[in-house]
Formats: C-alpha cells, structure tokens, sequence
C-alpha cells in the first residue's frame, strides 16, 4: 500500500452518483490490496443514497487507510438535514448497515457540511517499520497541523464510547452566545439539532446517570425516540467554567452506574483543555478572516456608485457566506420600507423569495436588529404552491442607517434549524452599516446625475429645426460619467428670414458654468430676434457677463449667420471670440480656415469683434468645433497637430451633415483609448445640392 494514502471523488446529487461512489470505493481498496471489499461498497451506496435523498446536494466520498482499517467517509452540504436512524426511517434500511457490518461508525458535523463515516478492515498482517526519515526529509517536512474542534470532538466521542461501551456518544459545546452545539457523535445520532433536542434550557455542568429518560433534565425526546432509555453526562469544566457537555447513551435501561459517571468525567477533563484551546485558535483565525472579510467587502462596496449593483454586491457578500438568502428593502417617500433586491444561494428559490417579499404589507424599518418574522404577514393568497420553501426559514433584520438616518433594512435567513450565532450576528451588522453607506452614496450620486442630466438638457435646444435648403447636424457628448454639467453648448435658430448659430466653451463645469452657458444661449436668442448684428451680440453678451461678478467665467464662442439665397448658395457671417475658428469642406475636398480669433467673452470690457464673411455654394459645408475635439489627446500628441482635424474632414467630401459629424465623432473616439476630460460639441452645416 502507499505511504499515507487518501482518495477523493466528488459527486452530482443524482441517481448514477450511488453506482459510480461504489465503483470508487471499490477501485480504491482493491488497489490499496484489500481483500474483501464487498461491505465497503454496499456501506457506500446505503450512505450516498441517504445524502442525495435527504441533503440533495453534492456528495465527496473520501477513502483513507488508517493502520489496518480502511475509513470511507461520506460529505454533504447541508448540516441542517437529517439521516435516517435505526428505529425512525420511514423507508429502506436506514442506518443498520453501519451497525452490522462496519467495525466503527459516526457522524461528525463541521460550519456547513455533514459527514458520515465507517470503518472496515484494511489490509491484514504487520508492516514493515519504515525507514528513518533523512536529515533532508526532517528539514523539509511540512510541520503536523492541529486538529480542528470538530476532529476533537470526535474523536472524544470515539474514546467515551469505547470507555463505557455506549451506544452512542454525543459532544455539545457552547458558543459565545452560550447556546449547546452538537459538535460529534458516535454511533445513532438523533433527529433534528442541538436545538430540537430540547437543549435550550440545559445548564452546562451538570453530571449524572439516568436510568430513564424521563428523569433526564435534558429532556432528550429525539433520543427517547431513537430507542435510547439510559444515560450518563459528565460536563467540560475550564477554570470552573463549563464549555460543554458528553452525553453517553445506551439502549437498555439502567445500563450506567456511578462509575461510568467517573470513567466519563475523566475523559471530559482529559479532551476539555484540547478543545478550548482549538476553539478559541479556531475563533480567532475565524475573526482574523472577518476583518480581511469587511476591508475585502468595504474596497468592493467603493468600487461603484450604482445603487443596484451596490445592492447586489451586499447580497453576494453575504450569500451564501453568512446566510442562505437575503434581502434589501428601500424606504420609500411614504417612510415605509418597500422590497428592492433579493438573492438565494438556491437560485431556483429566487423566484418564490421575490413573490413573498412583494406581497408584504408596507411596513416602516425597525430600530435594532433581532430575529424577523415578516413572513407571517404574508397573504396566503398569490403565494405560489413552492412558497413553503423560503416561508418557513429562521431570518434576521438589521436596520440599515447612514447619516443618521434609516435609508431601508437587511433581512438574512436560512433553512429552519439553522442557527445564527453571535459572531456571525455582529459581523452582518456591520457589513450592514457599510452597505448603509454604500447604498446611500450611490443614491445621492444618482439623484445628483438625474440632475445634472437635466440641467444639461435644458441648456441644449430640444431639437435641431429643419432648414430649407440646409443640412444641420450636432454632436454632444460630456466628458466622463456625465456626475457635473459640461460647458460645451450649441444653438441654432431662426432670425427672420436668416439662421444663426452658435457653439460654445465655458471655462469649467458645474453649476457655475451651467449658468454662464444658460445666460448665454439665452441673450443670444434674445439679442439676435432684436435684430442685434453679430458683433454688437458678442459685446453685449460680454458685459453681461462680466456683471456676473466673482461667479463670471470665461466664454468662448463661434457665433455666425446663415443666409440662403435664391441661387441655392449661402452667405455666411461669422465671428470668433476665443474660439477655434470654422473649417470649410469643398465637394473636391479641399479644406480652408482661418487661424485668427478675437479675445473670449468675460475676459476684457472694451473687447472688439469682428466678422469674416463666406459664400457656400452646394456641397460645401462648415464644421464649428470645440477643443475637446482638437485636443484629444494620445500620449504627448494632440488630434489638431499637424493638421490632423483637416486631414480627418478632407476625407469626408460628398457625405451628408449627419454623416461627416459621425465621422469626425468616431475618428476623435479612435484617437485615443483614455477617456475624455473634456466636452467635445460640433455643429455641421451643409447647403444641400
């Protein structure tokens, strides 16, 4: 046989599986040299049957060769269901293979699984002591770990039964919030948990024989209907302090005298101070791993302000780390809190999670946290017929509050039984007041975008008018994630029997700049429906904004008339006031443009404008920019060195407004992979052929 051998196979909670775990368990042994391995494998299926029938979840069978016996176990996911026992099953043959044909067998139960083990005889006579290990080999050796809690306790439950030749041997011990948990057993093991067995109100410290159940103080009917009618219990005792109980059990009647109690106290003070140890060590890796748990969910719960994605992030966090399923609930103007996202580790369960929340009355968020019975308000009817899933789990609320005040709550639960200790209590608690914060930023980065998103319309012209004789397109698009108002801004409307248009710059963003840009679009409507000439435009429009004061920022602006005339050409006047000028596009694809502009608006009192005046004939057209076009940027270039805007609109020649605008947008969007800090807004006018 090999040095230390351990086998491992995982399989589907299906049919097939029972066939294919037997197979393995039966490869296995016979390639260890074992013999007989017919009990083995008949001990396999009887127990990777009774976990895909009543855990329904996926099973790992693992075979391991200790000394002269062979030991197969068999894993399942949920602690929380029972196993048939001899005496209780309600079809096949239970758990009475195990007694007949196995030397030893158990159940031990860790955080989230179960398992249930047997022995069988290994490979028959005397090996060979090994070798010395090497100076090397000694060096290099990986150092033993210490058992877990679980491996102590049951291990102490094989010693007791041994002892006292018990049926069944059963370690409990307290968590911090002092509640018994079944840690191990050896031999039956009894319906239900710590809990159903009637240990709520059991004082730890106790020791006795009971000839008779029914002078136990435990009350145990779960054993009473396993067939059990004698025991003795003896207490784990650290520093007068009792951290547990062992509860020895047999069959008959009267089967334990005093001395068993001894024999059993003895092997509890013996295991007690192990146990602490590997609990409070236990304890502490588990708190080490709540603290990288809560900075791992802080650093994920920074990296979005999306309220939904925020909201699931919780949920994923949580499920199915520390509960089965979970819910956020959102207040609402009404001040009651309304269902907003929910998630089960069962996805096939999402569905009936989701109805139960929505037909929950409106109810206002609690104050503290405790346990949560909102199911039971619930209707009865429009519940669907697979509700009796999720309506009957063990939930927790927790008040979700940032800034002082309560923004909804998080409910947590799980499978009836389940239980929820201390630990795991407070770390939601905390993660629940993160995701308070969390979820409030994004609330208030949403309402702020929303905001802004119509601050910015209402700055833009709700739509291009269509102009005999005369193709028009725009292109707007603010840099980043559009959280402030840009200051790029365009216009075009009509003055009498002649267009104008204008295309702008503020320098900044932000409410500040939202109100240059407002007073601006609006004098220049104003002032040209006045019959105001495009210069005597732009200085008015300066000292408006130079009396804004400290809150004035710099413009920049093309502003400009269109005039079609009878011959299907146009006359168009323009001025610059600290803005790129225009460029101009012939139909053979020539461009031209001037390289001189006039000082921006908000800048100088006496600032002078001039304007330079164009035909264009059809096919031509006119391209307004502002430098979040020019200046995007790759690396130390710039899009307009060189020509580069130029080159981009000569090959445009022939194409409609719409199109060389969408050209141009996607040619500066291909310049550079990095996103824009800057608006970038263009206006294409084309006189149609």
């Amino acid at each position: 046989m090999e040095k230390n051998p351990k086998r491992y196979a995982t399989f589907p909670p299906e049919v097939a599986s029972v066939a294919a775990a037997r197979r393995f368990v039966g490869d296995t042994l016979r390639n260890w040299g074992v013999d007989e391995v017919d009990d083995a494998m008949l001990l396999t299926s009887e127990l990777v049957t009774n976990a895909i029938v009543h855990a329904g979840t996926e099973v790992e069978v693992v075979c391991e060769a200790l000394g002269g016996q062979v030991r197969v176990e068999v894993h399942d996911r949920h602690q929380a269901r029972r196993i048939p026992v001899p005496g209780d099953q309600v079809s096949g043959r239970g758990l009475l293979f195990p007694e007949t044909l196995a030397i030893s067998w158990g159940v031990t139960y860790g955080q989230g699984d179960k398992q249930v083990w047997f022995t069988v005889p290994g490979v028959s006579g005397e090996k060979p002591a090994p070798p010395p290990p090497s100076y090397e080999e000694m060096v290099t050796a990986p150092r033993p770990s210490r058992p877990t809690v679980d491996e102590l306790a049951h291990r102490t439950a094989q010693t007791a039964q041994d002892a006292l030749g018990a049926d069944c041997v059963y370690v409990l011990l307290t968590e911090d919030d002092a509640d018994l948990v079944l840690k191990a057993t050896s031999g039956v093991r009894p319906e239900g948990t710590a809990l159903e067995m009637g240990l709520e109100g059991a004082t730890v410290g106790g020791r006795g024989v009971y000839a008779d159940l029914g002078g136990s103080p435990y009350n145990l009917p779960a054993l009473q209907a396993a067939g059990i009618r004698s025991l003795v219990t003896a207490p784990f005792v650290i520093d007068g302090r009792g951290i547990g109980l062992i509860i020895a059990a047999a069959r008959d009647a009267a089967h334990f005298n005093e001395s068993d109690v001894e024999r059993l106290q003895q092997v509890a003070d013996r295991q007690a101070p192990s146990l602490e140890r590997a609990r409070l060590m236990e304890l502490e890796r588990a708190r080490r791993g709540w603290l990288g748990f809560l900075a791992e969910a802080s650093s994920l719960l920074a990296g979005t302000l999306d309220q939904q994605m925020t909201m699931a992030l919780v949920s994923q966090l949580i499920v199915p780390r520390l509960a089965t399923w979970c819910a956020l609930f959102t207040v609402r103007d009404s001040g009651t809190a309304l269902p907003a996202y929910a998630w089960h580790a069962d996805e096939t369960m999402v569905a009936d999670l989701r109805t139960l929340l929505d037909l929950l009355p409106p109810a206002p968020p609690p104050a503290e946290p405790g346990p949560w019975e909102g199911f039971g308000a619930a209707p009865s009817e429009g519940m669907p017929p697979t509700a009796h899933r999720v309506a009957g789990d063990v939930a927790h609320v927790f008040p979700l509050l940032a800034r002082g005040r309560s923004i909804g709550m998080l409910v947590v639960g799980g499978p009836r039984g389940a239980r929820f200790n201390r630990d795991m209590l407070e770390l939601t608690e905390d993660l629940a007041g993160r995701a308070a914060l969390a979820i409030d930023n994004a609330r208030l980065y949403e309402e702020q975008s929303d905001m802004s998103r119509a601050l910015q319309r209402s700055l833009l012209p709700p739509e291009i008018p269509v102009i005999p004789g005369l193709d028009v397109s725009v292109v707007y698009e603010p840099a980043g994630e559009s959280g402030e108002v840009g200051g790029d801004f365009y216009d075009v409307f009509s003055v009498g029997s002649r267009w104008r248009f204008a295309i702008g710059d503020v320098c900044g963003t932000g409410p500040e700049a939202a109100s240059v840009t407002g007073l601006a679009r609006q004098a220049l409507r104003i002032l040209g429906r006045e019959n105001y000439s495009i210069p005597e435009v732009l200085e008015r429009l300066n000292a408006l904004i130079l009396d804004e004061g400290s809150r004035a920022r710099f413009l920049t602006l093309l502003h400009g008339e269109v005039e079609p005339r009878e011959d299907g050409s146009a006359r168009v006047t323009y001025a610059t006031a600290g803005h790129p000028p225009p460029l101009f596009l012939t139909p053979a694809g020539t461009v031209t443009g001037d390289d001189e502009s006039d000082l921006m608006l908000g800048a100088f009192p006496e600032a002078e404008f001039s304007v330079q005046t164009v035909t264009l004939g059809p096919g031509h057209l006119l391209l307004g920019f502002t430098d979040g076009v020019t200046e995007r940027r790759n690396g130390d270039r710039l899009l307009g060195d060189d020509g580069g805007l130029e080159r981009i609109l000569a090959g445009c020649a022939g194409l409609g407004a719409g199109a060389v605008a969408a050209r141009v947008s996607r040619a500066v969007r291909a310049f550079s992979t990095e996103p824009s800090h800057d608006d970038m807004a263009m206006i294409v006018l084309r006189i149609e052929e």
